[in-house]
C-alpha cells in the first residue's frame, strides 16, 4: 500500500480544507495518508512516505508563510529521490504576479531534493469550489498513479 505525507500552512483554513479533501481522496484509494500543519511538521517526514505533499498560501509579496518557513528550509536539505511529490494551494488573484508563489517555491525546492515531480501544481483562487475540488481529485489520482508506477 502506498503512502502520503500531506504538510499544510493555513491562515484563512482554505488549505486546512484542501489538505482534507485531499487526504480523503488519497484513503479512497486506498493510500495511507498522515496530515500535519506546517509548524508541527519535519522534511524529515517525508522519507518514511511514497508521496509527499505540500499544501500552502502565500503571505504578503510572495513570502513562504512564517510558519511554513522552518519546514521550507529544513525541505532544502533532505535528499527525496525514488519519493513523488505535488504541490498546491490558495491564494488571491488580487495578488497578480504574487498569486500562489509560494506553491511555485516548494514546487522548485521539491525538484532539488531528488524527488519526482507528479502532477502539476493545483493553486486555488481563495476556497476550493466544485472545479477545484475535481482538480484536487484529479491530482491525487495522478499522484498515486506515478507512485503505484514508481513503486
Amino acid at each position: 500500500m502506498a503512502t502520503a505525507k500531506i504538510v499544510y500552512a493555513s491562515m484563512t483554513g482554505n488549505n486546512e480544507e484542501i489538505a482534507q479533501i485531499m487526504e480523503e481522496q488519497f484513503e479512497n484509494l486506498g493510500v495511507e495518508v498522515d496530515t500535519t500543519e506546517a509548524s508541527q511538521a519535519d522534511a524529515s517526514d517525508f522519507e518514511d512516505v511514497d508521496i509527499c505533499v505540500v499544501a500552502t498560501y502565500t503571505d504578503g509579496e510572495g513570502e513562504i508563510p512564517d510558519e511554513a518557513q522552518d519546514f521550507y528550509d529544513d525541505l532544502q536539505e533532505e535528499d527525496l529521490t525514488g519519493k513523488i511529490y505535488g504541490t498546491c494551494g490558495s491564494g488571491d488573484r488580487f495578488y497578480g504576479d504574487h498569486f500562489c508563489a509560494t506553491v511555485d517555491d516548494f514546487d522548485h525546492t521539491f525538484a532539488q531534493t531528488g524527488a519526482t515531480k507528479g502532477a502539476e501544481s493545483v493553486k486555488i483562487d481563495l476556497a476550493a469550489e466544485a472545479e477545484d475540488i475535481e482538480n484536487l481529485d484529479a491530482f491525487v489520482k495522478e499522484l498515486v498513479a506515478k507512485a503505484n508506477a514508481n513503486g
